[in-house]
């Protein structure tokens, strides 16, 4: 049995009668090569199936042409299109992208940054799970350049980008309110992360600009699942089995759409009309909330461009001299209105 050999820059010089120099230049798109010699090099490279090889180039380079990305909970919709934006970023600038799950788990958070230290890559983009951060000082002073997402560990003094999901709840409150609520609820996730703590400094705050008495009752948090296995999706069932005992107020706002969706039909159960009986915000603008009966008012998340932000900055970061302050950057989310607040309010209908 002949063992298969991988295809090599001699080989296509060999069948192209050009050096190996020339070879690897118009694999490398430099100027020094003609059209035509590039054409040919790379239609023989294609025919034999050559691959450069990424461990000697980064020899060559001194990088690994790959940056690291972990993630919390990827069933989350939002991480799902953060992974697809920073992918697409990471490949448009020639890089690989090494992608770990964590679960919310600080014992599979600690096993990536292993693996960072390992594959040697040259930064990562990190959604912390925010219990413990000294794995992350060693990955910071090992030299690989860190950027944090959607949630901080301030004591790394790391780069930072995120959703200022503060104003998105504020947005959200200020909007119930103007349209004649008084009184409000807010329905959020029993969880232990800075995103659900700044809606509901979200909410708190616009409930005093709008002139509302703010008290501990006005928020309610949800015991979900979640809280034993963060990584797991929403549920409506959730919410649904807990407002089943809700005394109503005029409106209520919701920490994610999955919770908006329970209430939706405890509210139909009950025989209440929504918006005229009870409106109704929602959070995260997931594609199922435009189809809605009624349709959710939602805050619908930038994703793609908090991903794109925060792999620009990790590559500003591994140009710079080391010596920039880190950098902190909320991208401010959209309220996307629709008819399950009051139809007084102006109502998109965009899907």
């Amino acid at each position: 049995m002949v063992e298969a050999r991988r295809p090599t820059l001699r080989d296509i010089a060999a069948a192209l009668g050009l050096s190996v120099n020339t070879v690897s230049r118009a694999l490398g798109d430099k100027d020094s090569v003609s059209a035509s010699t590039r054409a040919a090099v790379q239609a023989e490279a294609a025919r034999i199936g050559y691959v450069p090889n990424t461990l000697a180039r980064s020899l060559v380079l001194g990088s690994a042409m790959t940056l690291g990305l972990v993630i919390t909970n990827p069933s989350n919709p939002f991480y799902a299109q953060l992974i697809s934006s920073i992918e697409l970023r990471v490949r448009a600038q020639g890089y690989s992208l090494l992608l770990l799950v964590t679960d919310e788990s600080v014992e599979n958070e600690q096993r990536a940054t292993e693996a960072l230290l390992r594959s040697a890559v040259d930064g990562a983009v990190v959604v912390p799970v925010q219990a413990e951060w000294d794995h992350w000082r060693r990955v910071r002073d090992s030299g690989i350049p860190l950027v944090f997402v959607n949630r901080d560990l301030p004591e790394l003094d790391c780069d930072m980008v995120g959703v200022d999901y503060e104003r998105g709840s504020y947005e959200a409150t200020s909007h119930l309110i103007a349209g004649g609520a008084r009184r409000l609820l807010l329905l959020e996730e029993d969880l232990p992360i800075t995103t659900t703590a700044d809606r509901i400094t979200g909410f708190r705050r616009a409930l005093a600009d709008g002139g509302i008495a703010v008290s501990d009752d006005l928020v309610r948090t949800v015991p979900t699942r979640r809280y034993d296995s963060l990584a797991l999706p929403w549920q409506p069932e959730e919410a649904y089995r807990f407002a089943q005992s809700l005394d109503l107020p005029d409106a209520i706002v919701t920490g994610n759409d999955y919770f908006a969706l329970g209430l939706l039909r405890v509210l139909a159960e009950r025989g209440l009309a929504v918006p005229d009986d009870v409106a109704i915000t929602g959070y995260g603008d997931h594609p199922y909330a435009a189809y809605l009966q009624p349709p959710l008012t939602t805050v619908r998340l930038p994703a793609a461009e908090v991903g794109t932000a925060a792999v620009d900055l990790l590559l500003q970061r591994l140009k710079s001299t080391g010596t920039d302050r880190p950098r902190k950057t909320l991208i401010r989310p959209e309220l996307v209105v629709r008819a399950s607040t009051s139809d007084r309010q102006a109502i998109t209908t965009d899907c």
